[in-house]
């Protein structure tokens, strides 16, 4: 690998870093302590620092030169909701709260990164350097945006990086096209007439017909979709009566859909939707249809991609640079691609061996009680960063 010699050398203290936040987790749009964290490193390198962007996001500036040019390198900062089940020195500290996707390795990363642009600065133009907030479930990214992200720092491009459990340790994976899926949610409330269950001709039961509902779903897929469209339908929750000889009046289906395009995700919405009124109607009940678009899907443009992969494949070697498998998992970083040019790219995790004595009996995966970032990361991902915005800010 071609690392850069003082990222490498500061290795232990950005571990410290980075297993302090990993101690101190805290959710979306509640990263106080982690943003004062980051903000006050930025501060202490001399970089200018603004805040309040999506409530609790943090942008560094880090300028050289007279170029107008600029780029802009993000990584979240919030946790998750779950139980950590490390007891290692730096678990969490706060019960039900958790770094369980490794949020804390990207901010370190690229903290590691600003310290370095700081003091070196071999580029001409800016590079704004995104700490956001909320992207588990929350949409930091969107609320960034909202509140003038790309008004207030014009950029060409924007970067973005997730560790990837299971990829080999010291490999990338960047692709053009799409990455991530979309990530939508659905409610259905088949509303019928409760009765005895020993008299069903007295009801309207909306069980029978929520089960058809479930099963008719996934003809969606198999029979409307083109072959080559990828979709998922998961009906997770169903949720009816309370006694077992009471027919109820009710039944609530939820669940989610993920595409990678919203033409499909159109003909998904539309079909279920129908499917839904037609159905219930078939059997004389009627149903309340709600459908919630959270996360648009996450596609890479092709230049940025490729660019990303070149830089990647000067760190790494070119055989070391995969191609990215899509995902049906979510990444609110595709608001900004919706927005900007840009490339999300994935950093291997390897395989768990990295975890400390004290780790859980799980594995190694995101939103995994056992999971712990994998920190001979840190080095290669700051060490990316830095040469991505050099590289994209070249001196003419």
């Amino acid at each position: 690998m071609h690392l850069i010699p003082e990222i490498v050398q500061q290795r232990s203290g950005l571990e410290a870093l980075r297993r302090d936040l990993h101690a101190h987790p805290e959710l979306c749009f509640n990263e106080f302590r982690t943003a004062d964290r980051v903000a006050d490193k930025l501060a202490e390198w001399g970089i200018p620092v603004h805040r309040g962007l999506g409530t609790t996001g943090v942008v560094g500036i880090v300028k050289n030169g007279t170029s107008g040019r600029a780029i802009g390198l993000r990584a979240d900062m919030d946790a998750l909701p779950m139980q950590e089940a490390n007891t290692f020195a730096h678990a969490s500290s706060q019960p039900g709260k958790m770094h369980a996707c490794g949020h804390d390795g990207h901010t370190a990363m690229l903290l590691a990164a600003a310290q370095y642009l700081a003091t070196h600065r071999h580029f001409d133009g800016t590079v704004y350097l995104i700490f956001q907030p909320a992207e588990e479930g929350g949409g930091g990214a969107r609320e960034m945006i909202k509140d003038g992200l790309f008004d207030k720092f014009p950029l060409e491009a924007v970067f973005g990086m997730h560790n990837w459990p299971g990829l080999p340790f010291g490999q990338f994976a960047a692709s053009a096209g799409p990455v991530m899926a979309s990530s939508n949610e659905f409610r259905i409330t088949v509303h019928g007439k409760g009765g005895h269950a020993a008299m069903p001709h007295n009801a309207l039961d909306p069980v029978p017909v929520a089960c058809q509902l479930v099963q008719s779903f996934q003809t969606i897929i198999s029979r409307n979709l083109k072959p080559i469209d990828a979709g998922v339908i998961s009906v997770t929750m169903i949720h009816a009566g309370e006694a077992t000889n009471v027919i109820p009046n009710r039944c609530e289906l939820q669940g989610t859909v993920r595409t990678f395009s919203f033409d499909v995700l159109d003909q998904i919405e539309q079909r279920m939707r129908v499917m839904t009124e037609h159905i219930c109607a078939a059997s004389g009940l009627r149903a309340d249809f709600e459908f919630k678009r959270n996360y648009p899907p996450t596609i890479n443009s092709a230049a940025e991609a490729e660019f990303a992969r070149q830089v990647m494949a000067a760190i790494v070697g070119a055989d070391n640079v995969q191609v990215q498998e899509p995902t049906m998992g979510a990444e609110d970083f595709s608001f900004m691609l919706q927005a900007k040019p840009g490339c999300y790219a994935f950093i291997a995790n390897g395989d768990g061996d990295h975890r400390d004595f004290g780790h859980g009996g799980g594995p190694c995966t995101l939103h995994n009680p056992s999971y712990d970032f994998n920190d001979d990361l840190l080095p290669i991902g700051a060490t990316y960063w830095v040469r991505l915005a050099e590289a994209w800010l070249k001196p003419l």
